[in-house]
C-alpha cells in the first residue's frame, strides 16, 4: 500500500534500478578488453552516448517516483467545472538527455477538458518539446540558421526536430518580449547622465507574402533578370526594413575637435571615453517605423518619468524619420537635443570629394579633413556645402561630377539638418554626435544573422529571431527566461484552475525534529 508521506521521494531500491543497471552495464564495458584498444575518440563518443542515456533513465525514474508519490486533490478548472474522476495518464516530453515518460493523473468531468496538475508542478509546456529544450532553440536560433539548429538537437540530443518546429519554438520563446521589458527594473541613473536614443533602419529579404503591401505590388509588377539571382535594384522588391531602436545612458565626456580628429586614429583618445550603461536595443519588421519611435521614446519616458535628465536624440538625417522622432517628444512633452550623426554626413563630405578627386586620389583624405575640421569647429553645414562649391566653380567641374557634388551640397545645406549639426557645442556640453550604438545594433540584432544569403524570412519567425538577438544583444536573456518560465506558467497551468490556484499534488513534507538539549 503506497503512503502519502516525505518518504516517498527518498531514493529506493526499485526506483533507480535501470539507471543503476545501465551505469553497471557500461562500466562492463570500459573494463572490457576491446574497450582497451580504442582511441580516446571512441571512448570520448561512447561516454557522451552512454552518460546522457544514464541521465535520460535518471530523469524517467524520478518522475515516476513523483508520479507514485502524487497525491488526490480536489480540481476545479477556470469553466468553474470541478473534476470529479482521476485517472492515470502519460504523455511523452522530449529533453535535453532524450525523450522521457511523465506518468501523472488526469482529472476529468464530462464535456470539459481533462487537467493536470502534476503538469502545473513541473511546468510541462503543450508541446513535446521540453523549456530546456526551447531555451537551446531561444539562444541558438539568434545565431545559427534554422537548418544549422536542427542539426544541432539531433547531434546534441539523438532527436530529430524540423525546421518548422524550430521556427515554433522560436516564436513561443519570444511571446513575452514586450511584456518583460514594459516590467523590468530599471537601471539606476543620475540626473548628471545623458538620456539618448537613436534609431535606424535596416532591410530584411521576407517571403513574397509577408512584404507590406506596396512592396509587394512593386515585387510582382517587376520582372527578374536573372533565374538564379537577384540583381541590383531588384532586392529592393523583395524587403521589408526593419526599425531598429536603443535607449542607453552614459555620462557627458567633453572632448575638443582635435580629440575627434585624433580618436579616430588614437586608441587612447577613444579608451576614455566613458562606459555606456542601461542599454536597451530592440528591432521590429512587425511594427511599422513610427510604432518603433514610439516605443523608444516610450522607453525613456520610463527610465526618466519627471524628465529631469538631458535627452539627446543622435538621427540619420532622414527626413521621415526625423519627422516621426520629433512628433513622439511634442507627443510626451520633451524637448530633445537633436544631433545628426557625424558619421553621415562625413559619407556626404567624401561623396563631394569622390566627384573633385576621383574615386582613388590621396589628395581627398586631407581635403576631407579639413572639411570635417570646419564642421566640427563651429561652422553649419551650408557654411562648409558653399565652401564646397566655391572649390568645385574653381575648378570647373561639370557634367555628372558636379551633378553628384550639388546632390551632396543639398544635403550638408539642409535647413532642417544644418540644425542638428552644431557639432562644437555638442563636443562642449560633452554629448555623442556618432550614431555607433545604433550602427552597432543593426550589424548585430539584424544583418550578421538576418541577411544570409539565400534567406527568406516570414514575418512571424524573423520578428521572434530579432526579438531573440535584442534580448542577448542587451545582456537580458538569463532574466528575461527566468521572466518567461513564469509566464508559461502563468499562460499554460494556472489559468485553467479557479482563482488562478492549482492544487497541489505532491505530499506535504514532515518538518525535521530537532534535538532539544
Amino acid at each position: 500500500m503506497k503512503t502519502n508521506t516525505a518518504e516517498n521521494l527518498s531514493p529506493r531500491t526499485e526506483v533507480f534500478a535501470k539507471a543503476r543497471m545501465h551505469a553497471r552495464g557500461v562500466e562492463a564495458t570500459l573494463g572490457s578488453e576491446s574497450m582497451s584498444k580504442k582511441t580516446h575518440t571512441d571512448l570520448e563518443a561512447f561516454c557522451d552516448e552512454q552518460g546522457r542515456e544514464w541521465a535520460r533513465l535518471l530523469f524517467e525514474e524520478h518522475l515516476a517516483l513523483r508520479a507514485d508519490a502524487e497525491q488526490r486533490v480536489e480540481v476545479t478548472g477556470s469553466d468553474g467545472v470541478e473534476r470529479t474522476r482521476a485517472r492515470d495518464s502519460q504523455r511523452t516530453l522530449m529533453t535535453l538527455v532524450g525523450p522521457v515518460q511523465v506518468p501523472r493523473k488526469a482529472y476529468q468531468a464530462l464535456g470539459s477538458k481533462d487537467l493536470h496538475p502534476m503538469d502545473a508542478t513541473l511546468n510541462l509546456p503543450p508541446e513535446r518539446y521540453s523549456l530546456g529544450v526551447r531555451r537551446l532553440v531561444a539562444k541558438e536560433v539568434g545565431r545559427a540558421s534554422y537548418d544549422e539548429v536542427v542539426e544541432m538537437v539531433d547531434d546534441y540530443m539523438g532527436a530529430t526536430i524540423g525546421k518548422r518546429q524550430v521556427e515554433e519554438l522560436a516564436v513561443r520563446a519570444a511571446q513575452d518580449f514586450d511584456l518583460f521589458y514594459g516590467l523590468r527594473d530599471l537601471p539606476q541613473s543620475t540626473t548628471e547622465d545623458l538620456l539618448v536614443l537613436s534609431t535606424d533602419a535596416k532591410g530584411i529579404v521576407m517571403r513574397p507574402e509577408d512584404l507590406r503591401e506596396a512592396t509587394k505590388k512593386q515585387a510582382r509588377a517587376s520582372k527578374q533578370k536573372l533565374e538564379t539571382r537577384l540583381s541590383g535594384g531588384e532586392k529592393k522588391n523583395r524587403k521589408r526594413m526593419a526599425q531598429v531602436a536603443t535607449v542607453y545612458s552614459v555620462a557627458p565626456w567633453v572632448r575638443t575637435p582635435a580629440d575627434v580628429i585624433h580618436g579616430l586614429k588614437s586608441k587612447e583618445v577613444e579608451a576614455r571615453r566613458p562606459k555606456v550603461y542601461g542599454k536597451r536595443v530592440w528591432a521590429s519588421v512587425e511594427k511599422d517605423q513610427r510604432a518603433v519611435i514610439r516605443a523608444m521614446f516610450d522607453e525613456a519616458l520610463r527610465q526618466d518619468p519627471d524628465k529631469r535628465r538631458r535627452w539627446v536624440v543622435l538621427v540619420d538625417g532622414d527626413g521621415k524619420q526625423l519627422s516621426a522622432v520629433k512628433a513622439e517628444a511634442r507627443r510626451i512633452g520633451v524637448k530633445p537635443t537633436y544631433i545628426l550623426d557625424l558619421v553621415h554626413v562625413i559619407e556626404y563630405v567624401w561623396k563631394a570629394a569622390r566627384a573633385i578627386f576621383g574615386e582613388a586620389n590621396p589628395e581627398a583624405e586631407p581635403w576631407v579633413a579639413d572639411r570635417l575640421l570646419q564642421l566640427l569647429g563651429g561652422s553649419t553645414g551650408g557654411q562648409v556645402a558653399k565652401t564646397i562649391r566655391g572649390f568645385a566653380d574653381r575648378n570647373q567641374l561639370e557634367g555628372s561630377a558636379r551633378k553628384a557634388l550639388d546632390g551632396a551640397c543639398a544635403y550638408l545645406a539642409d535647413r532642417t539638418r544644418t540644425r542638428a549639426m552644431r557639432y562644437l557645442d555638442a563636443l562642449q556640453a560633452g554629448l555623442p554626435i556618432a550614431t555607433g550604438v545604433i550602427e552597432g545594433a543593426c550589424r548585430y540584432v539584424v544583418k550578421d544573422r538576418m541577411d544570409r544569403t539565400g534567406a527568406r524570412w516570414s514575418l512571424t519567425g524573423a520578428e521572434a529571431v530579432l526579438r531573440l538577438r535584442a534580448v542577448r544583444a542587451s545582456g537580458d536573456f538569463d532574466e528575461y527566461w527566468a521572466f518567461h518560465l513564469e509566464q508559461e506558467h502563468a499562460r499554460n497551468h494556472a489559468a485553467l484552475y479557479a482563482d488562478g490556484e492549482v492544487p497541489d499534488p505532491q505530499p506535504k513534507r514532515r518538518p525535521s525534529l530537532r534535538r532539544i538539549k
